[in-house]
């Protein structure tokens, strides 16, 4: 068989600082012939991306602890546990933040890959970065690019 099946437990998965939050490749797309991939993120209160947006990629959460609130062109959700959002492949600009003073997990899931090979490089330059504030934000605009993101300030959407 070409295809065998995966299976990934608990304690596996590359983990990856990011946004100030915590990230998890459950599975890569290494691992699904870059078809897609599937990232847990743990967000803790304030934490978050800034608006951004990726032409090439869809991009779904799942919250699975917790409540952050999204913001896109089209409007703003907050999304509980158990809450689903889907932002389709065209260039949305979107971001999110968890607002409480709990933390939140997502599971996110991009179609195809090519996200989770962003984070893990984002998270390889920030864990030996001795940059300047200027040069550090040029580095992730210019890796963001590498992988069609486009990046907004902070308060883009507001």
């Amino acid at each position: 068989m070409n295809n065998p099946i995966i299976t990934i437990d608990e304690t596996q998965g590359q983990k990856l600082k990011i946004a100030g939050g915590n990230y998890r490749i459950i599975i890569s797309g290494k691992q699904t012939n870059g078809e897609y991939a599937v990232i847990e993120m743990s967000i803790p209160p304030g934490a978050g991306p800034n608006p951004h947006a990726h032409a090439d990629f869809t991009e779904t959460f799942f919250v699975l602890e917790g409540e952050v609130s999204f913001k896109s062109e089209l409007g703003n959700y907050i999304a509980k546990k158990n809450s689903f959002v889907n932002i389709p492949k065209g260039g949305i600009v979107h971001g999110f933040k968890n607002e409480s003073d709990k933390p939140a997990k997502l599971l996110c899931t991009v179609t195809p890959a090519g996200l989770d090979d962003l984070f893990e490089e984002i998270a390889d330059y920030m864990e030996t970065n001795k940059d300047s504030e200027k040069e550090t934000k040029q580095k992730i605009n210019s890796i963001f690019e590498k992988y069609g993101q486009k990046m907004f300030p902070e308060n883009y959407l507001d």
